[in-house]
């Protein structure tokens, strides 16, 4: 029933801008906490960026100045724009949510992944 959808990812030289989706769909009465993490090839999953449900925003200090997450509560939506981007941020993202829904809350849920990939 609850699924998150990446997209926005592709190939990018350095200093180029992508901006990632995440959407929710599903029978959602409610998102929490929204998040943006990224795991590069052989490395740990890291955090990149945070949102609360009244838009407070925290961010890895790696990306500070450079991406900006948003949500758009009415669609159920999550954006990360990404600007300046380095080698170092190539990795596949992450949406992550807390979703109510079908009266069960799913926490910590994961979408699939969308690869992102900065390179001359």
């Amino acid at each position: 029933q609850v699924q998150l959808v990446e997209s926005g990812g592709g190939l990018v030289q350095p200093g180029g801008s992508l901006r990632l989706s995440c959407a929710a769909s599903g029978s959602i009465f409610s998102i929490n906490d929204m998040g943006w993490y990224r795991q590069a090839s052989g490395k740990e999953r890291e955090l990149v960026a945070t949102i609360t449900s009244g838009g407070s925003t925290n961010y890895a200090d790696s990306v500070k100045g450079r991406f900006t997450i948003s949500r758009d509560n009415a669609k159920n939506t999550m954006y990360l724009q990404m600007n300046s981007l380095k080698p170092e941020d190539t990795a596949v993202y992450y949406c992550n949510a807390d979703l109510w829904s079908s009266e069960k809350w799913y926490l910590h849920y994961w979408g699939q992944g969308t690869q992102v990939t900065v390179s001359s």
